[in-house]
């Protein structure tokens, strides 16, 4: 079982700045109590010789070059727009701003 103590939360809380009720400290000294059981578990199940990783497939540079190919005009973009007007799609205003 985990020290995670009432006051080891009230502590946390304050150095999060979290205001955090009675109620609330007890509730979440037993939430994270499991939660540092739960990786303590996990720690128990990976042996010295597995390797940490950040993805389980190795993978390479999947970027590619950045060239110009040829793309739609401007007229062709808003060929299908239901509203256009200097030469940009026309929306309906959603803010009271200019």
């Amino acid at each position: 079982m985990s020290e995670i103590t009432p006051d080891l939360v009230r502590h946390l809380a304050s150095l999060s700045r979290i205001l955090v009720t009675d109620e609330e400290v007890e509730k979440l000294a037993g939430e994270l109590g499991v939660i540092v059981d739960a990786v303590a578990e996990v720690n128990k199940a990976v042996s010295g010789d597995v390797v940490p990783t950040s993805h389980p497939i190795p993978m390479s540079n999947v970027f590619r070059e950045d060239e110009v190919r040829p793309s739609l005009s401007q007229q062709e973009a808003l060929s299908g727009a239901p509203d256009s007007a200097d030469g940009k799609f026309r929306v309906a205003a959603i803010l009271d701003e200019d």
